[in-house]
């Protein structure tokens, strides 16, 4: 079946930086679209970025763009989010989400990111 697991999170403090992995099984990681999703305390989960299948495709929320960046390496099957100049305000759990029907969703891993 498939799986998705993410790691990478943590605590930081603000400006600094963590990358995130989703690790795919189950599937042809390279056929699909490939998101990171994330959800703060008492909000509704919102959409961070995408990739296209072969990564020629990246689209960013504004709240990210110029400090996020999205890529994948489909021989390891894995979907990545490199985070730098973090703020505070992107203090939630991450998510990947992506395969058939792209319905399919990591556990999460949580983002903490001190002022």
């Amino acid at each position: 079946q498939v799986q998705l697991v993410e790691s990478g999170g943590g605590l930081v403090q603000s400006g600094g930086s963590l990358r995130l992995s989703c690790a795919a099984s189950g599937l042809i990681f390279g056929e699909y679209v490939m998101r990171w999703y994330r959800q703060a305390p008492g909000k509704e989960r919102e959409l961070v970025a995408l990739i296209s299948e072969f990564g020629g495709r990246k689209n960013y929320a504004d709240s990210v763009k110029g400090r996020f960046t999205i890529s994948r390496d489909n021989v390891k099957s894995t979907l990545y989010l490199q985070m730098n100049s973090l703020k505070p305000d992107d203090t939630a759990v991450y998510y990947c989400n992506g395969g058939p029907g792209d319905a399919y969703w990591g556990q999460g891993t949580q983002v903490t990111v001190s002022s």
